[in-house]
């Protein structure tokens, strides 16, 4: 005997009838959320974002963020401490320390000897700016920058920490800041993806590496035509953007409108948002068949561009070219420009790798500052550079006045922008004589991103996706402002 069967045949008639009504209820609930799922995603293939945005007058239309994977330690570049000179080889006072969490690198050390740092300091501009001899080239740009010293997160080790800063959660998954604007304000070039994404080499062999994947540019939850799309610097820049031997673009033309037609068919059938993302994805990789090559040839520039940047401008996937790039990309149109940089992650070795990795990007950050204040595009870019957390003032491993390292910390660390409604000239915030606690103004992640969103015309309280059941956003739901004092 089947039971199942069996309470069927038992149903009364009423009984019945009011299952069908709850199922018929059911069926239009569904119907009704792929709609409203639908237009919370955006009008597919137009790229002029949310009807909405921006909530005011933005003062940036487009960002260029450099992230330096591994994390570049604050107290050697950023964050002047003269009196530890005086502390080295000394003990961290448990005072300071106070019980905070260690990564297991250095959480079994007998001691924790403070480790000055090996270079010098010195000021810059009418600020006054105090900036590490490793970046002279940034010092001439001093009154450019505001300076945030007193960045901090909860993440302690590399996988989740660039995480939080990428997507605003340490959990994978979430949509990058790069995705959240892309979706919010949509394209400025039908011709070239919303947000792009250049991996830059570095050039110590020594450098410490962390693994870096396509999740960091993801759109998550939101439609997939938001995500990062990654311009590789050999070989095509776009994997199979060349149509292959004997078919011609209008041969390629008439595949996509024969494949667009079933997809049409499809997404009228199943009410599928995704189908109509892959109709504007195969419509935006036709067109980038004809912008990417023109936007990748370098040899237009004219030599003066060269000797603003340097010859490592030349050298495809440097992080000097991956700025030139970055220019010419947001020069035409491209909302969001992401370039990551390995090789920070100076647990040891960090007298030898830290001015090599200085070299990589110093002279390419100016160049590319000065080159978007000639062409007048500084104004309404906002440039951020950066890493996920800082580094400690102890040193990791064995110590000398020419060879130490610094283990991973969250407390507080440095990071500067300009341009985009940015203050310049600025040092926001102030750590402890060991730049190991905040003593003034911190900024959380949650603040730097609603700063971001603020910049470019987003509340980011009011910046929300609806998934799994809660009104999603990147900024999460603890308290978070932007940082009204480094606003110009």
């Amino acid at each position: 005997m089947n039971p199942l069967k069996e309470a069927g045949l038992q149903e009364t008639r009423r009984q019945f009838f009011g299952r069908t009504a709850r199922n018929v209820g059911s069926l239009a609930l569904m119907s009704m959320l792929g709609e409203s799922a639908a237009q919370a995603a955006g009008p597919r293939g137009a790229g002029v974002g949310r009807s909405d945005m921006p909530h005011h007058r933005p003062r940036a239309k487009r960002v260029i963020y450099m992230h330096l994977v591994g994390a570049p330690p604050q107290l050697d570049l950023f964050d002047y401490k003269p009196q530890l000179q005086d502390w080295f080889d000394k003990d961290l006072p448990e005072s300071i320390r106070n019980g905070q969490r260690l990564t297991t690198m250095t959480s079994g050390q007998s001691r924790f000897p403070i480790a000055p740092t090996a270079f010098k300091f010195n000021q810059h501009g009418k600020s006054g700016m105090w900036l590490s001899e490793l970046l002279p080239n940034t010092g001439k740009m001093a009154d450019d920058l505001c300076l945030i010293r007193t960045m901090h997160t909860e993440a302690i080790n590399h996988e989740p920490a660039i995480t939080f800063i990428q997507s605003g959660n340490q959990i994978p998954g979430k949509p990058c800041l790069g995705a959240w604007l892309a979706y919010g304000l949509g394209s400025m070039n039908q011709d070239l993806p919303t947000f792009v994404v250049l991996n830059a080499t570095h050039s110590h062999p020594r450098a410490n590496v962390q693994a870096i994947s396509a999740r960091l540019w993801s759109s998550g939850f939101l439609s997939a035509e938001y995500a990062g799309v990654a311009l590789r610097s050999s070989g095509d820049p776009v994997l199979y953007i060349n149509n292959p031997d004997g078919v011609d673009r209008s041969t390629r033309r008439q595949m996509l409108d024969g494949i667009n037609s079933l997809n049409e068919l499809n997404h009228r059938r199943l009410l599928d948002p995704e189908t109509r993302t892959r109709i504007s994805q195969y419509e935006m990789a036709f067109r980038m068949q004809a912008s990417v090559p023109d936007l990748t040839d370098l040899s237009k520039e004219p030599e003066s561009t060269y000797k603003l940047y340097g010859e490592e401008a030349r050298k495809g996937g440097s992080f000097t070219h991956s700025c030139l790039l970055a220019r010419r990309l947001v020069e035409r149109g491209v909302r969001f420009v992401q370039i990551y940089q390995r090789g920070w992650d100076v647990h040891g070795g960090l007298v030898d790798v830290l001015p090599t990795q200085c070299r990589d990007i110093d002279q390419a950050c100016w160049a590319l500052v000065q080159d978007l204040k000639a062409r007048g595009m500084l104004d309404d870019t906002l440039i951020i550079l950066g890493g996920e957390f800082g580094r400690t003032v102890y040193c990791q491993g064995a110590l000398s006045r020419k060879e130490y390292g610094r283990d991973h910390h969250p407390r507080c660390y440095s990071l500067w922008m300009a341009g985009g409604g940015i203050k310049g000239g600025t040092v926001w915030g102030e750590t402890d004589d060991f730049s190991y606690n905040i003593v003034k103004d911190p900024v959380h992640i949650r603040d730097w991103h609603a700063t971001v969103m603020h910049l470019m015309g987003i509340d980011h309280e009011r910046f929300t996706y609806p998934y799994q059941g809660l009104d999603q956003r990147l900024t999460g739901v603890e308290k978070a402002a932007p940082i009204q004092g480094i606003l110009a």
